[in-house]
């Protein structure tokens, strides 16, 4: 029988559960509504410094392969659940999780905790194994302390370290750069697919550096924290803008957003799932998408020459903004999936058709 664990919020409440391994650690709460796709959640660096809480009610059901990772290492900072599979068969998504040494509970009331969420928004915690609730409460009270004295700038801490160069599969394509704010595999696929060239850089690499090279289009890749706090990435945009075609998704897009003088703020319990509507005003339809963010673009004081391109059909957010004059598009989803529904891919088709 797995010993009892805690998760400790922040704000007082405990949840206790099944302890499976790891080790203790602290990170924000947030819940994911995906049916599939853990371990592309747990490789997306979107995740950094997260613990994740998944709705669906089975974890591991289809084991795990390194092949589905969205990057080099699990980001998040603990998996809670209210089944994770381990049978004789197959328990290898635990073992993969705890060898990482990422804290797993089961056996949690996810419904109760998620409702929690919702209701009182994303809050820090602590996945803590201990013997009652009181030594849980002043073991996570530390730990989150802790967490909490990191650099603001997630991103600094899930870039590339250095500037590489992918080959692209179409000879005759553009060469695109992406401004690496904790890229996703499958964006740069996506890139490859369409480009002779794809460049990754450094998420404080300057505007000069990227257009020395004489890229036919900037994408801007996803990322985790709060856009506000990454630094130098707002100003370099504000100087690639009217030089080249920049794209930008999810982090990107708020990065964009800030460049051109919008502001971001905080939602109260973000969007993370494959399944959220979104009204698409540039290819005109409507469609399924695969979100992971904690901010949004504010909607007041667009100016003349900003228009919203996509809306989130869930609570009206702005989810996707144009600036024709700057020649630039963002887009607050992934349109990469992995997980998640492809409905949006036709964006990269759009971008590579602008920046031809």
């Amino acid at each position: 029988m797995n010993p009892t664990g805690y998760l400790v919020l922040e704000t007082g409440q405990i949840f206790s559960g099944r302890w499976r391994g790891g080790r203790e650690s602290a990170g924000e709460v947030v819940f994911n509504t995906g049916h599939s796709g853990y371990e592309e959640m747990a490789t997306d660096p979107s995740y950094f410094s997260q613990i994740l809480v998944t709705t669906a009610t089975m974890q591991g059901n289809y084991g795990e392969n390194d092949k589905e990772w969205e990057s080099e290492k699990i980001w998040i900072r603990g998996f809670i659940c209210l089944e994770m599979q381990e049978s004789s068969r197959d328990h290898s998504w635990l073992d993969k999780l705890t060898s990482h040494k990422v804290p797993v509970l089961s056996d949690i009331d996810t419904r109760n905790l998620v409702i929690t969420l919702r209701e009182q928004g994303t809050t820090w915690g602590a996945i803590i194994q201990a013997s009652s609730e009181k030594e849980a409460f002043q073991k996570a009270k530390a730990l989150i302390q802790e967490e909490k004295t990191q650099d603001k700038d997630w991103v600094s801490q899930v870039t590339c370290s250095q500037s590489y160069i992918l080959e692209g599969h179409r000879t005759s394509g553009p060469k695109v750069a992406v401004m690496d704010f904790g890229c996703k595999k499958n964006t740069l696929r996506e890139l490859q697919y369409r480009c002779s060239e794809v460049r990754v850089y450094p998420s404080k690499t300057s505007a000069k550096e990227i257009l020395s090279q004489k890229p036919d289009g900037v994408l801007l890749s996803n990322g985790p924290g709060d856009p506000e706090d990454v630094q130098m990435a707002a100003e370099t945009v504000k100087s690639l803008l009217g030089q080249t075609f920049v794209f930008g998704i999810c982090m990107g897009h708020q990065i964009l957003a800030r460049a051109l003088g919008l502001k971001t703020y905080r939602l109260k319990f973000g969007h993370r799932g494959s399944n959220h509507p979104i009204k698409d005003l540039i290819l005109n339809k409507i469609y399924m998408t695969s979100q992971n963010h904690g901010y949004a673009v504010e909607s007041s004081n667009l100016g003349q020459d900003i228009e919203v391109t996509h809306w989130n059909l869930n609570d009206n957010t702005v989810s996707g903004i144009q600036n024709k004059k700057a020649k630039c598009l963002s887009v607050q989803f992934h349109p990469e999936s992995r997980p998640g529904p492809h409905d949006a891919e036709t964006l990269f088709d759009y971008f590579i058709k602008q920046v031809q």
